[in-house]
């Protein structure tokens, strides 16, 4: 009787692991079965929107199956396959169709582990164009930092970088493999932290897009709301709940009082401050959370969330008090952001109020079952279209008028309208600021959105603000101008 219960239990944990949890099984790289096959079979292709090979499969001299990479631009996206460290990006979340192991199909999948065939495997076609990466990845050079570019009406993803960048080619190559990953493991710059999607950075004045959004869509504020305190705080500072908030970044203004538009040109700390206030806490976090702030991206690689507090304090939405909200409110306190939420910000905005889901992987391709292209898909309506006009206007505003101009270079597409926001996000201490930009191009039909961060980049009209100008300009140059 011990024996049969015993070998029952066996049975029952057998198939419960080989049948009805062998999607998830199907992922893992330690998976024997897994690492079993991916030395057999020859990895799907994975390939840019212009279909160019970014990663493909070879046999090396012992007739095993050797991962290649194209360009350690796309390391950070298209991730690698390693015998000795498994999968990372894309070449993990599509792990099993790449490997030709259908994780919709129990005993399909099973019978794939153990006599795997090349016709079931599936290959990628992605949104990014390989020319704007590279472009990206040249333009932030040595810094550390990210640039997301994307499609605002359809969301696909043109460009995901992220810097330093690192060889997915290097640890594919069992016979350099071990060492490279020692050495990237040892990079204090740390190389394999995907920056668009898990980076989280103090935002600075681009989170200003936000509060508008949310002082449109609660009533708090119109297109025309002044502050009559504003003006004189701006020599003085505000002071809120003992905390003095500060702006000197505009005396060409001092006594003017701003509406949405000259607050969002000058990048007016104290309007901001006031309209955090005006909306409170608990709707604040609330409009937020309609552009994703809070909770996790429907994406196809893992997304770090973005926020505007800690939410450890007893004031409404989570705020310590009213300091923390004012400061949150034009980009500083506790705020933190990834730059795919960001350009998600810009996007929703260049698509009056409409937030597309975003995506990288637009077909999946081959004569396997499931090949099929991926449609693009709806998110949510984040707010009306007439506050997006609203918020679009003081957008443009911000780069293309004479005051704009001088807080932000070289942001202007030449020739093409272009919105954006640019934000200098103070650290504490004595280093650099992150260097901030988002925007869209052009003006009344937005083709490109971008968000750009430069760690300790310095004030972001001077570092985000030109590269996001000349990436947008470069996807002209390929795409033409509208």
């Amino acid at each position: 009787m011990a024996l049969t219960l015993a070998f029952a239990v066996v049975a029952l944990g057998a198939g419960y692991w080989q049948v009805v949890d062998a999607g998830r099984l199907s992922t893992r790289p330690d998976n024997p079965s897994v690492i079993a096959a991916a030395r057999r079979t020859l990895r799907g292709p994975i390939v840019d929107r212009t279909g160019s090979w970014l990663a493909r499969s070879v046999r090396d001299q012992n007739g095993e199956a050797l991962r290649q990479y194209r360009d350690p631009s796309v390391s950070d996206v298209v991730g690698y396959a390693s015998r000795q460290f498994g999968t990372a990006g894309l070449e993990r979340a599509y792990n099993a169709q790449l490997l030709g192991l259908p994780a919709g199909d129990p005993l399909a999948g099973l019978a794939g582990k153990l006599f795997p065939a090349s016709s079931s495997v599936l290959g990628l076609q992605l949104s990014l164009d390989l020319r704007l990466q590279k472009a990206a990845v040249a333009g932030l050079g040595s810094d550390k930092g990210a640039v997301v570019m994307l499609d605002p009406t359809t969301g696909e993803i043109l460009a995901m970088a992220s810097t330093p960048a690192y060889s997915a080619s290097a640890l594919a190559d069992p016979a350099t493999a071990a060492a490279t990953m020692a050495a990237l493991q040892a990079d204090p710059r740390l190389p394999l932290l995907p920056r668009a999607t898990l980076g989280q950075y103090v935002p600075g004045s681009v989170l200003k897009i936000v509060t508008a959004l949310a002082g449109l869509d609660s009533g708090a504020i119109t297109p025309a709301t002044t502050y009559p305190q504003q003006p004189a705080a701006e020599t003085t500072g505000l002071l809120v709940d003992g905390f003095k908030i500060t702006d000197g970044h505009h005396p060409q203004t001092d006594g003017t009082a701003l509406d949405l538009n000259g607050a969002t040109e000058v990048s007016c700390n104290i309007w901001y401050a006031l309209t955090g206030l005006a909306i409170g806490g608990t709707r604040l976090v609330a409009e937020a959370s309609k552009l994703g702030f809070g909770g996790s991206i429907p994406f196809d690689l893992p997304t770090a969330a973005s926020r505007l507090t800690n939410g450890t304090g007893g004031a409404p939405g989570g705020f310590a008090d009213d300091a923390e909200l004012a400061s949150a409110a034009f980009g500083q306190g506790e705020a933190v952001v990834t730059p795919l939420q960001m350009a998600l910000v810009a996007s929703a905005v260049a698509d009056d109020g409409t937030l597309m889901t975003p995506r990288l992987v637009t077909a999946l391709t081959g004569s396997a079952p499931g090949a099929r292209a991926i449609a693009p898909q709806v998110w949510r309506q984040v707010t009306s279209a007439a506050n997006a006009q609203a918020v679009k206007a003081a957008m443009e505003q911000a780069v293309e008028g004479s005051l704009g101009k001088l807080f932000t270079t070289g942001a202007a597409v030449p020739g093409i309208p272009t919105a954006g926001k640019s934000g200098t996000a103070q650290l504490g201490g004595t280093g650099e600021p992150n260097s901030w930009f988002i925007g869209f191009a052009p003006v009344d039909h937005p083709k490109v959105a971008i968000a750009v961060i430069v760690e300790q980049g310095g004030r972001g009209g001077e570092r985000a603000a030109p590269l996001a100008g000349s990436l947008m300009a470069r996807y002209f140059a390929l795409y033409g101008t509208p």
